[in-house]
């Protein structure tokens, strides 16, 4: 939690000259936060952050040498107390949900920023996150967007990773196009047991048919032996 018998301490960093000068005037005349430094670099302004130690960064995300998500990594390394507070021209939501997964801690565009970054700062050194209404909303929706499409990838790989050990080997048997027969002589087990495991791998890799099961299992990352022995023999 803040101590609020200390000023809290802002730094600023915008490739931008003229707005760098308005947004410290704005914070200057509209708060009692103490500016403690400006650069128009990003490179500049990390050094500045492992000088200062600001309570608070107000960042643009858009930089020449290096951008504000690039900022932002760099910054997340040095293990310190300060938040970011990414001041853009940019409403993207992949954008605003790019930053905010880096660490940034509010988001304001800079068209609001005469209404919205004095309480953006004060709500993000209070510990909260601050993103506008007209944000807010982008974000989640983009969020939930790509958890479902994180969740519905994570299912697909973790596929494979439900095969039994036995039907992993009648798999790999499968890929290298040994039919029913040959698979039941090479793991000694009936033919209408090896009918068994690959129904049961048809139905686990969701898939109708053989083709496709093999398919499914190469272009998924599947090691058959006959790849592992070409390794073994390349090392």
């Amino acid at each position: 939690m803040r101590d609020f018998s200390k000023k809290l301490r802002v730094l600023l960093i915008d490739d931008n000259a003229n707005h760098l000068r308005g947004i410290k005037e704005l914070i200057t005349l509209e708060s009692s936060y103490n500016v403690v430094g400006t650069t128009t670099s990003a490179n500049i302004g990390i050094n500045l952050i492992k000088r200062y130690q600001p309570d608070i960064v107000v960042m643009d995300i858009n930089m020449p040498e290096k951008d504000g998500l690039q900022a932002l990594k760099a910054i997340g390394k040095l293990g310190l107390e300060t938040n970011v507070v990414i001041l853009s021209g940019y409403d993207d939501s992949d954008l605003i949900y790019r930053a905010m997964k880096l660490g940034a801690k509010g988001y304001v565009l800079k068209t609001m920023a005469s209404m919205k970054l004095i309480d953006a700062i004060e709500q993000v050194s209070e510990g909260r996150i601050y993103l506008p209404a007209v944000l807010s909303t982008r974000f989640f929706e983009h969020f939930q967007a790509v958890a479902q499409k994180e969740e519905a990838s994570a299912n697909e790989e973790n596929l494979l990773s439900s095969l039994t050990m036995r039907e992993n080997e009648v798999l790999d048997l499968l890929t290298q196009g040994i039919n029913y027969k040959s698979i039941a002589a090479k793991l000694v087990i009936s033919e209408t047991t090896v009918k068994t495991h690959v129904n049961n791998i048809f139905q686990k890799l969701q898939v109708n048919d053989r083709t496709n099961a093999v398919l499914y299992a190469l272009t998924h990352g599947f090691k058959t032996s006959a790849s592992k022995s070409q390794v073994m023999t390349a090392v």
